[in-house]
């Protein structure tokens, strides 16, 4: 006897399928930037190590910024689910907006540790500062993937692809933006106290 599944089922299996592959990502990302951080407590016992280099401020608003931006994606994700497709839009412009302010304060943040006489590159640049650099450019890349999840959210919404029984683009965007901003969260903390 065959046995046929409901569209609901089969919309919780896919649910459930797109949701592990991207925890599985998600992970696989999270363990490149643990064995960049062990690398970089691995290399502060090197002569040449600065001990007394101190993060820019403007790394520490971008971190208020992106906690910032969660909150709205997290918000927006709450409103469709109500079925409030308005007050959805706004707080996805707003997640956007924000999104952009945290690149914007990264790139502020590197010509901080520029003015400060830290190089990536060259004669005058050290290990810390590449490390440094190498880990922000490498999220700033995810991140850059985050803001086209995001970008392609947005349309979908525009093109009232969500509603209150269709959530899964915008749940699965909300999983990868929040997984970001908790990565930059503990690469800040990482190098703000270490």
């Amino acid at each position: 006897m065959e046995l046929k599944m409901s569209l609901k089922e089969h919309n919780d299996r896919k649910a459930k399928s797109y949701k592990m592959l991207l925890w599985f990502g998600m992970i696989s990302m999270f363990m490149m930037f643990a064995g960049l951080t062990s690398a970089y407590v691995v290399s502060t016992s090197r002569p040449d190590w600065l001990n007394d280099f101190k993060l820019p401020n403007a790394f520490a608003l971008s971190t208020a910024v992106i906690i910032a931006s969660s909150v709205t994606f997290h918000l927006a994700k709450n409103a469709i689910k109500k079925g409030n497709s308005g007050l959805t839009t706004t707080l996805l412009m707003a997640t956007l907006a924000l999104g952009l302010a945290f690149v914007a304060l990264q790139f502020y943040g590197f010509s901080q540790v520029i003015q400060a006489g830290y190089y990536f590159t060259g004669a005058e640049s050290t290990v810390t500062t590449s490390f440094l650099y190498i880990v922000t450019i490498v999220h700033l890349v995810h991140l850059f993937a985050g803001l086209v999840v995001l970008l392609v959210v947005i349309y979908n919404h525009f093109k009232q692809k969500y509603n209150p029984s269709q959530t899964l683009g915008i749940e699965l965007g909300a999983m990868f933006w929040h997984f970001l901003d908790i990565l930059w969260v503990y690469l800040f903390l990482f190098f703000y106290f270490y």
